[in-house]
């Protein structure tokens, strides 16, 4: 179907001011604004809220002489009308096949000019087209629902026998391979993994309850429900996983760990898995790490540039130790391996012992953990000294025993890195103290403690500045006196963040270094209180600080920073 206007057809801006939707006045300052910036006349008057959507759709719908169709409207019976297209081509060329009829197919658009993409669905489809126009917030919501995954879970599940007697709590170890050998049951499990992978999840959480499995993705470090499959369904997945990952199928009474290593869409997969037995069966975690990423240099992870370059200085020193401290799923490794990254050369030996390895480094020498075997991080680190490395990277510190030798590494010639949980950068001293490390060897061998959180980055797609609350700006150390300084953004969601405002994440970051005045503090025993002030005095940003600065840059949002802070 070819779509064509007539030459006498007024405009719709002509329209929407005779039927009464927008002023001349409105209009005006519509088309001021496009004279000034460009862009699409339409969606300038709905950022400026002059017209409401319904209507401009109607007025496009009479220039153009094109049906307007709300996928909103519960009597259309939405369902998923053919399979010729995949789903990012239809998210990205915004349409939505409504049905298919005598050869004919329906197809609603957002933009009914754009004649190339209505060639390539009538080509693709081998269908004539009628071409219906609707809104693009309502398409892709609609092609989330009808044509995403969940749709593909539904057909996997109608495959799947609904058999009564399915092992919901037998032992019987060849019936639950049988189960979790079914072709459909492979698919199901593949498809949770490849949906999480392609939504950027980094932990996959299969929560079993009395009447409910509930299947949960972490993205950018906060859980989002996901399409689940049904109750009955559970032993099956469970088995499936724990065949994966080589664990005992039949042992659902204590914790069992895991791994499986796969690609999916490319990507090679490391999958850490971990199950523990609940009340209504297990709770399986799987943990994706993405083997081929690639690694983050120290420009890209958000550092504030003083402390940026003061830590890029003190790792080049020959020996000493440098912390990274923060709470599970900060992104401590990551910046570790941006300062290896930096100093990895040809003259220098780099070793690291981790739990797991999440990145692959070229030149340097990397090595797994294995307790059952008793390689463990302070075993291993007795060994990897005897190595002559230059650098060495402990995954962390996690008793006395490994902190002593780290301590002794540092000591003897070797540039040490390590990561710690504590809240703060002030924080790791006092553990380490607490640890049993005399405060002399403290005092003389850490150079620097950096303390770190993950935000959320606003979504580029729907980011938007809105007028901040008086209080929100007094918080966050900026005047409120109505003088506009400060101008802050938030994400109204879109398809590419899911609805959630948010994509990607950055780091904020408290950079303690430990020069003479708190080295003397050290050998004094002072407290973290006393620690944190005397390095705040000599310029320290800290994590609330640089939050706040990166709100002010329109890079994150303050509830993120309340988030991951809680001082507020």
């Amino acid at each position: 179907m070819a779509v064509s206007t007539h030459s006498a057809t007024p405009s719709m801006e002509v329209i929407l001011v005779e039927r009464g939707a927008l002023t001349p006045q409105g209009l005006a300052a519509a088309q001021a604004r496009q004279r000034e910036g460009g862009g699409d006349l339409g969606s300038i008057l709905l950022d400026m809220g002059l017209v409401p959507e319904g209507d401009l759709l109607e007025a496009q719908g009479l220039r153009l002489g094109i049906p307007v169709v709300s996928l909103a409207d519960p009597s259309l019976e939405l369902h998923r009308a053919t399979d010729a297209f995949p789903l990012k081509f239809m998210q990205q060329y915004k349409f939505f096949p409504l049905r298919r009829e005598d050869g004919v197919l329906s197809v609603v658009v957002s933009d009914p000019t754009d004649v190339e993409t209505l060639d390539a669905i009538r080509l693709q489809s081998g269908c004539e087209i009628r071409v219906l126009l609707g809104a693009e917030r309502e398409i892709l919501k609609a092609l989330e629902e009808h044509y995403a995954a969940s749709s593909s879970m539904e057909r996997i599940v109608r495959d799947i026998q609904d058999d009564e007697s399915a092992p919901e709590a037998t032992d019987d170890v060849a019936q639950l391979k049988d189960l979790a050998s079914e072709a459909p049951v492979i698919r199901l499990v593949n498809l949770l993994i490849s949906k999480a992978a392609e939504s950027r999840a980094s932990d996959i959480h299969i929560e079993p309850f009395e009447k409910t499995l509930r299947v949960r993705y972490r993205v950018d470090g906060v859980l989002v429900d996901t399409e689940s499959p049904p109750k009955r369904l559970q032993a099956a997945v469970a088995s499936r996983v724990k065949l994966m990952a080589r664990m005992n199928i039949a042992e659902r009474r204590l914790p069992q760990d895991g791994r499986i290593r796969m690609e999916v869409g490319g990507k090679d997969l490391d999958l850490r898995v971990s199950t523990i037995p609940t009340m209504y069966g297990e709770s399986v975690v799987m943990r994706l790490l993405d083997r081929s990423s690639v690694l983050l240099g120290l420009d890209e992870l958000g550092f504030p540039r003083h402390a940026q370059e003061r830590f890029e200085t003190l790792t080049t020193r020959p020996h000493g130790m440098i912390l990274v401290t923060g709470p599970t799923g900060s992104g401590k490794t990551t910046t570790l391996y941006a300062a290896l990254r930096r100093i990895n050369a040809v003259d220098k030996k780099i070793i690291t012992i981790e739990d797991p390895v999440e990145y692959q480094l070229d030149g340097a020498n990397q090595i797994q953990v294995k307790p059952r075997i008793g390689l463990t991080f302070a075993s291993g680190l007795r060994h990897i000294v005897r190595q002559d490395p230059d650098v060495v990277l402990v995954g962390e510190i996690r008793d006395r025993e490994t902190a002593e030798i780290a301590i002794h590494a540092a000591l003897t010639g070797h540039l040490l890195l390590s990561t710690l949980h504590t809240n703060d950068a002030a924080g790791a001293v006092t553990r380490l103290l607490d640890m049993g490390i005399e405060n002399y060897l403290v005092s003389s061998t850490l150079l620097a403690v950096l303390a770190q959180r993950l935000v959320r980055r606003i979504c580029p797609g729907c980011k938007r500045p809105f007028a901040a609350e008086d209080k929100v700006l007094q918080l966050l150390g900026v005047a409120a006196s109505g003088s506009g300084s400060l101008q802050l953004f938030r994400g109204d969601g879109c398809a590419a963040c899911n609805g959630t405002g948010y994509r990607g994440r950055m780091g904020i970051f408290e950079f303690l270094v430990v020069d003479d005045a708190v080295q003397r503090l050290i050998l004094e025993k002072a407290d973290a209180n006393a620690l944190r002030a005397e390095a705040m005095r000599r310029g320290m940003t800290t994590l609330w600080q640089d939050g706040c600065a990166k709100v002010a840059a329109g890079l994150t949002t303050y509830e993120e920073i309340v988030r991951v802070t809680r001082e507020a």
